[in-house]
């Protein structure tokens, strides 16, 4: 491996330029390949971000077979995922793929396994836990200010007219985009699923074909309760794409708006129908160098050279993936579900 990793980016959609553009800032990443079911795609690409000297095509194993990268970053759509992922780590790649790891755990179970038998990083991009506030959030959560964490809630309201696949999408809040808020609830409480139940719907007025809205309740390790309430189809008054929180503890409660706004209040007195509150000063968000896709990109090459094990790992994401699919199960079924990894 030289001073520079070579990677090649397999999946030249809309999605690869959140992946090229932080890249481009890092002198120690070489982009050699591109490839695309669509070699159009990877031509574009290509000319677009001026990478002259990437070798172009539709198939994996011909590219990485020119190229013979250390990395392979999977941009593709989610059903190609364990294909685009094993075939890189049976050739001796590192693996950074977006969210989520598969459309079943059956397929993500294979992907650890493999990884596990090659002796690679596999890991997924969760870009939401590379943010300054979520960092301050769950930092001052951890504090003890408000005591232990019992209940975290989580409110996600976007409307949001994609058009395309997502419009069609069976179950489309829950498998495209909760795995981001399910993940941010183990970042933000440090606890991991139990049990689901789901209550997934479609209200009037949406735009979507499938379960555009959806209330789930999970229970947590050592007894935390966290509960989502999301759709893809209210307009007006929209939270941010973080979700809006509340943290209770056995003292006070946390709120942040997924934003740049946290405040945190506790009991200070011991007397009284309502207890009388303290304000707390929340600690200045320290600011992280690479926020992000460029976080994860940052610190998975960091690890790929030096050593060391990227936060979201395959071992520990396949659990945020675990949430996703039991919630299906539960709408699909109208049945608490355990939740087994």
């Amino acid at each position: 491996m030289g001073d520079k990793i070579k990677a090649v980016l397999c999946g030249c959609g809309g999605i690869c330029k959140a992946w090229l553009n932080p890249i481009a800032g890092f002198n120690d990443i070489e982009i050699v390949g591109l490839v695309d079911i669509k070699i159009e795609n990877a031509e574009k690409v290509k000319l677009e971000c001026k990478l002259d000297k990437a070798v172009t095509g539709t198939d994996l194993k011909t590219v990485l077979k020119k190229t013979k990268p250390d990395v392979v970053f999977d941009s593709t759509i989610p059903l190609a995922h364990p294909d685009v992922t094993i075939t890189a780590l049976k050739k001796g790649c590192h693996v950074l793929g977006e969210k989520p790891m598969a459309e079943s755990m059956k397929a993500a179970q294979k992907m650890v396994k493999t990884a596990d038998a090659k002796k690679k990083i596999y890991a997924v991009i969760q870009n939401r836990r590379y943010m300054d506030n979520i960092i301050a959030y769950r930092d001052f959560i951890k504090s003890g200010e408000i005591g232990e964490i019992t209940t975290l809630n989580a409110d996600f309201y976007i409307g949001a007219h994609f058009g395309g696949f997502r419009d069609v999408m069976k179950h489309v809040l829950l498998v495209d985009m909760a795995i981001h808020s399910f993940d941010q609830a183990r970042f933000i409480s440090g606890k991991d699923p139990v049990s689901v139940y789901c209550q997934e719907f479609n209200p009037k007025g949406s735009w979507y074909a499938h379960g555009a809205s959806a209330i789930v309740i999970f229970e947590m390790t050592d007894g935390v309760i966290l509960t989502y309430r999301g759709s893809w189809c209210s307009e007006g008054m929209n939270t941010s794409w973080e979700c809006d929180w509340r943290a209770v503890g056995s003292k006070g409660t946390c709120l942040w708006d997924g934003r740049e706004i946290i405040k945190a209040q506790a009991a200070s007195g011991n007397e009284g129908f309502f207890r009388p509150q303290k304000d707390f000063t929340i600690p200045a968000a320290k600011n992280l160098v690479h926020t992000g896709h460029a976080g994860i990109i940052r610190e998975f090459i960091d690890c790929v050279k030096n050593g060391g094990t990227p936060q979201t790992i395959c071992h520990d994401n396949i659990k945020s993936l675990a949430m996703v699919h039991a919630a299906v199960k539960s709408a699909e079924t109208g049945k608490k579900v355990a939740i087994k990894i």
